[in-house]
């Protein structure tokens, strides 16, 4: 019997063989998700993550803690919700410089002209982002179970934690995009930084309403860190109601509506 292939066989080979060395696009994913990983642990964000969270801990409990419980609030209880999307905030803006940074250096372009799956660059900035949420989130909790923080119920917590990572990957999703048009990741840094940090300041998360001035109550109690705030608070003690819970979704749904989409459109267009 005879060896020899016709071309046509050859091509089939040729063809089975390019298949198999293509990676799937899970591989894909996996390789390009395991590459922003190692350069965040290089760089140090990683390290960062569990740094954020103790700086805000400490930065407001520590000097707030006294005057609180002089107006009858449990502080600890208190600013655990803020620091936790405090957190989140600087994992959106390290998603951000991530992408802004890719962006500016060429990697996006030079990703675009190999076969890679369209969504798999976003898809793994977004894992990497989910997992330095994660991160904070578990520092979070954990030093504030030093300063006294607790779960009423179990269930709850499960909830609690689910929501916070829900905020933090709607706002990845937003700086991620805004990143990816950027023309200077230090100037987006800082344009990101400064609202973000302006709306968590002039939130129910640190500070009851209360005391504030009159004149600015209603945009401090209807903002929507506000009322992921109030969402939160509740979760950790043990239930919520829907007329706490309708707000945050509104606001956290009418955010994902502009960033998804906004964010695929950004991750997948090319030039």
């Amino acid at each position: 019997m005879s060896n020899v292939r016709t071309p046509g066989e050859n091509q089939t080979l040729a063809d089975g063989w390019a298949l198999k060395a293509r990676p799937s696009g899970i591989q894909q994913w996996l390789a390009l998700t395991a590459r922003i990983n190692r350069s965040a642990f290089k760089s140090g964000d990683l390290a960062v993550a569990l740094i954020v969270p103790l700086i805000f801990t400490l930065s407001f409990y520590l000097p707030l803690k006294y005057v609180m419980s002089l107006r009858g609030v449990d502080y600890s209880q208190f600013i655990m919700p803020i620091v936790i999307l405090q957190s989140m905030g600087f994992t959106a803006m390290a998603a951000a410089q991530r992408s802004s940074t890719e962006a500016t250096t060429g990697m996006t372009a030079r990703i675009q002209s190999m076969p890679v799956v369209t969504l798999a660059p976003l898809a793994s900035r977004m894992t990497s982002a989910i997992l330095r949420s994660l991160l904070a989130m578990g520092a979070s909790v954990g030093y504030g179970y030093i300063i006294g923080f607790r779960f009423e119920r179990p269930l709850q917590a499960i909830e609690f934690l689910a929501f916070a990572l829900m905020v933090g990957i709607v706002l990845a999703l937003g700086a991620d995009a805004l990143g990816t048009l950027s023309k200077s990741p230090e100037a987006l840094s800082q344009a990101i930084t400064l609202p973000y940090l302006i709306l968590g300041m002039l939130s129910s998360g640190f500070s009851p309403d209360t005391g504030f001035p009159s004149w600015i109550r209603p945009f401090v109690r209807n903002q929507p860190i506000s009322h992921f705030a109030y969402v939160l608070r509740d979760l950790a003690a043990g239930g919520i109601s829907f007329h706490v819970l309708w707000p945050a979704l509104v606001w956290l749904g009418g955010m994902a509506i502009v960033f998804v989409p906004l964010a695929v459109w950004a991750g997948t267009r090319r030039g």
